[in-house]
Formats: C-alpha cells, structure tokens, sequence
C-alpha cells in the first residue's frame, strides 16, 4: 500500500502534523522525518516488528545497526550511564544538531531493557549511536513518544541520500506508513558520526561537522561570571590561562590547541566595553594583557557550553540558577569556602590589587586540583 504523504508547508496545523506522527510510530508504522541533514526513518524502538520492518524497508543488512533519537542532552545518563566529561560536552554542545554520537551502553542502560531482536538492531556490538535531530518535527514528536525512535536515512541500503521529501516517495513509497515532506533539508548532507570512548574521540563519518570543529567542540570550557564583566571576570579568565597553560607546559596563545578555552561573561555587561584601566595595568605589570578584552554579557549558548562556571559572588551564582536551573551541577563560586569576592570599580589600584591576589589565591587551587588527563580530549 502506497505511504500517505503529508505536505508539512501546506498543512494548516504543524501539531497535527506531529499528532499524526505520533499516532503512526505507536501503531508500529515506520514514519519519514525530515531533519536538517537528510530525511531520516523512523520506528518505534519499543514495537520489535517495527524494527524488523525497518531493516527490511531499509534493505540493510544486519551487521550495519541503526541510531536511537532521543529527545535530548539531558537523556544522556538513560542510555550511556558511565557517561566520561567528553560524552556529556559533546552531547551538550552538538544536540540537537548533525552528529551522531557512538558511544558504551553499559550496564543499567535503557539499552539492556530492549527485546533481544531490538538490542541486536541499535546495539549488537556494545555501541550505541545516539543522535538528536535539529528539526520541529521530530523534536515535537519525541515529546509524546514514550521511548526513543530507531533512526536510519529514508532512502535504500547503498542508494544516494534523500535530501527531498519526493526522493523519499520514489525510494520507500510502498514501503513506510507515512512520509512527512518538508521540501529540501538544510544541509543536505549525513550527519557526522563520532565514536567517544573515555576522554578520546574518533571520526567515524565526517558529515556535516567537520573533524575541526569537533576539536574546538571537545575543549574543556571554562566560564568566570561577574557583573560587568569589566574587572573582576576579565582578570580572573587571563590568571586562569596563564596558570593552566603553566600547568600543561604551554602558552596562553596554545591553550585552545590543548583542548583549553576560558572566557568571561557579566549577568549586566554591555557587549563590546572594555576591561577597566586600573585592572589592565596591574595585569600590565605582569606582562598579561587585557587591552583586547571585549565585555560580553552572559548569554544561553555561554551557559550551555561552559563545562565548568566559576562566579565572583554567591548573588552571580543564585542569579544564574534561577534563569538556567541546569547549569546547577557546572556552576560554583570561585572561592571555595563561598566568600564573595568584592567588586573593586571604582577603587585604586591597591583595591583592584587586591581583588586581584584573592582571585589568583582561589584560581591556584582551582587548577592545582583540576585532573586534567581526565577532562581534556587525548
């Protein structure tokens, strides 16, 4: 029976797009999703039959197993539970987005609850490759699906990618339930696919994000918050670099080729300020410079990415919690014991030299104890 095709841009509701989706998958149907790289087949990995429909729509052969979607980062312990601080960045900063990450099911994933038949099809090996489309479509759809999809290109085994929905109809038409068309894909290539084991991560298919980009992904972030992001914040990231690049042999001009960025934000900053005079001349005086400081005010993406958030006073902390309750695990105060440290402006220099030996004095331990061969990519 030929596949019903719903045209996604001449639809009157997107929701009942989704609802029907939904309907179909929990029926056992396999469903066609458009995404950002190509179209993509989807079944229910709850239904075993619809996985066994799946590989035989698919014409693929056994040995090759399909991707789970799920709905997001913060599933990420569900099916990976040992999951290293490289897992959890890159999943954080990729998701939703092009890559698939491969990665060890252990014991106590979701992945062990599944059917045998199902277990061989997304994991016959211990791997499981994980993946969180950046599309409305199949985001909303995860939101009401009780478990994650079984994911594969909508096209058959060997055959060209279907970047259209008409691809789709021509390649799997009388094979699927239901084909979602949503006109071409935005990248129109494969999603990259990364193998991470530990703290070391291998290319397995570059697709859409480069083996580049995936280094600067993998970086160990770390964040210091202030309010203006003027003085305090700005010192604290150039002591920062220059005692972790002391730390790992380097220059503060190498850290990001280690596997290192730090940066600073303020919860009040105007974009584009600069540091204050009084804190880049006693930086100055030892040979750091924050004549190129840019303020940048504090933003989701910063608090997405940063792996470690290091604020100036307790108020900084609390703030960010209430408008980003995620970041709670990532995100401390500077000094260990909680004490706020003051903010100079407006103060002389021995004000601001002082801040500056009480940043420094916290940042020392803070790097003395950070397992760095645990944290960087090797």
């Amino acid at each position: 029976m030929p596949a019903t095709v719903i045209d996604v841009k001449a639809a009157d509701d997107r929701r009942d797009v989704v609802h029907r989706a939904v309907q179909a998958l929990a029926e056992g149907q396999l469903v066609a999703f458009p995404t950002e790289t190509v179209y993509g087949l989807a079944a229910s990995a709850l239904n075993p039959q619809a996985i066994h429909d799946l590989r035989h729509a698919k014409g693929r052969p056994e040995t090759n197993p399909f991707s789970l979607c799920v709905s997001g980062a913060d599933t990420l312990w569900d099916y990976v539970p040992n999951a290293s601080p490289l897992m959890c960045r890159l999943a954080r900063r990729c998701w939703p987005g092009p890559v698939t990450l491969v990665m060890p099911c252990d014991e106590g994933s979701v992945v062990s609850q599944f059917t045998e038949e199902v277990r061989q099809a997304v994991s016959p090996s211990g791997l499981v490759g994980l993946r969180v489309p950046a599309h409305d479509l199949i985001a909303q759809a995860m939101h009401f699906l009780p478990g994650p999809l079984a994911l594969t290109s909508a096209n058959l085994s060997g055959q060209p990618d279907a970047i259209h929905g008409k691809e789709v109809v021509e390649a799997l038409g009388d094979r699927v339930g239901l084909i979602l068309d949503d006109g071409k894909c935005r990248y129109g290539q494969p999603s990259s696919v990364v193998k991470v084991e530990g703290n070391h991560f291998q290319m397995l298919r570059q697709g859409v994000v480069s083996e580049s980009v995936l280094n600067h992904l993998s970086s160990y972030f770390v964040l210091f918050v202030c309010t203006g992001n003027t003085c305090r914040s700005p010192m604290a990231e150039v002591v920062m670099q220059k005692h972790l690049a002391d730390k790992i042999g380097t220059t503060i001009d190498q850290l990001d080729q280690k596997g290192i960025l730090v940066a600073s934000a303020g919860i009040a900053a105007y974009p584009g300020g600069r540091a204050a005079p009084e804190a880049i001349h006693i930086l100055g005086a030892r040979s750091l410079d924050l004549n190129g400081h840019a303020s940048q005010p504090l933003s989701d993406r910063l608090v997405e990415q940063a792996d470690l958030i290091l604020t100036m006073t307790a108020g900084h902390r609390d703030a960010i919690l209430a408008r980003w309750p995620e970041a709670r695990d990532r995100i401390q105060t500077l000094s260990s014991d909680g004490r706020d440290i003051a903010d100079p402006i407006g103060g002389s220099e021995d004000v601001y030299r002082q801040c500056l030996e009480q940043i420094e004095s916290e940042i020392k331990q803070r790097v003395k104890d950070l397992d760095l061969d645990n944290l960087l990519p090797s």
